[in-house]
Order: C-alpha cells, then sequence, then structure tokens
C-alpha cells in the first residue's frame, strides 16, 4: 500500500480488525521509509454487489441502509436498538446474498416482512401498510386477522420448547 505521506510503497500492518459487521477490513499500517502511520480499509469489490430490480425496471446497488431505515421506520417507539435493527438489516442482506446476485425490490420487502413478523407484530403491521399499500381499515384487519393466528401458533411453539 502506497504511504500517503511519502509514497512510498513499504508498510508493515500494525494491526487488523473487521468493521461493518465483518464487511470490510480495517488495517493500520507503518509506513517503512517514513516510520508514520495510517488507516485502510478493505471491502468486497463492486462487482460483487447485488443488484436491485426496481417495480419499473431501473436497476440499482443493493443498499442495506435502505433496508436499516425501512426497518427503523417500522420498529420506531418499539424496544430495538440501532444495533438491532442494524443486525436484522444484515440478516435480510446476508439472505439476499446467499443465493441470488440480482433480486427484485418485491422480493427483498417479502424477507424484511417475513424477519419483522418474526421479531414484532406491530413494526411488521407498520411495515406491511406501506409495503403492500394498505387504504382502508379493512386492509389493516385482514392483514391482522392473518398475523394473529400465527403470532398465536408462534408463542405455543415457543412456550412447548421451554418447557
Amino acid at each position: 500500500m502506497r504511504c500517503p505521506y511519502c509514497f512510498r510503497d513499504e508498510d508493515r500492518v500494525v494491526d487488523s480488525r473487521t468493521v461493518d459487521d465483518g464487511d470490510a477490513v480495517r488495517r493500520r499500517r507503518e509506513c517503512l521509509a517514513c516510520g508514520r502511520r495510517f488507516t485502510t480499509f478493505e471491502k468486497v469489490a463492486e462487482d460483487t454487489k447485488i443488484v436491485v430490480l426496481k417495480r419499473r425496471g431501473a436497476r440499482e446497488s443493493f443498499d442495506r441502509e435502505k433496508v436499516a431505515q425501512g426497518m427503523r421506520a417500522a420498529l420506531k417507539n418499539r424496544p430495538f436498538s440501532d444495533s438491532e435493527i442494524d443486525a436484522l438489516a444484515a440478516d435480510v442482506e446476508e439472505e439476499i446474498r446467499s443465493f441470488k446476485e440480482e433480486v427484485t425490490s418485491q422480493e427483498i420487502g417479502q424477507i424484511v416482512l417475513r424477519r419483522l413478523f418474526e421479531v414484532d407484530e406491530v413494526g411488521y403491521m407498520r411495515f406491511a401498510s406501506v409495503y403492500k399499500g394498505f387504504e382502508r381499515l379493512q386492509d389493516f384487519t385482514e392483514e391482522a386477522s392473518f398475523v394473529s393466528p400465527a403470532v398465536l401458533e408462534k408463542r405455543e411453539d415457543d412456550r412447548d420448547v421451554g418447557e
């Protein structure tokens, strides 16, 4: 790595650690020529990025922060920290990355819905109302009638495991 101070190509790595939930490596380096230290970051190359196919046909790079923002809105005033929400968004990205390089925005929405359903039914309903475009009270009641039996079943299963 070229030193940003003397522009020589001789350095040694002093410290190395993962950052961004393991998506990048931070390295502290020391230039062997001038002795100054500097920091570098390594990330996966752009060509391994996930491409999102939007509803109207446009393509864009997957942005985990967009997923996290949507989840933050759905989980606002719920008992979740920013780091927990970031971890949920990372789980969504990991699931997508495990099977595809191109994904539709609808598939992302379905994965987010499933993850929210697993952790918080209120957050699920909030996200579903935007994602599915609820326009009437009946839309909420229909979704709630679908969610309620599944939540009760999940709670019974959790209780059985704990006994």
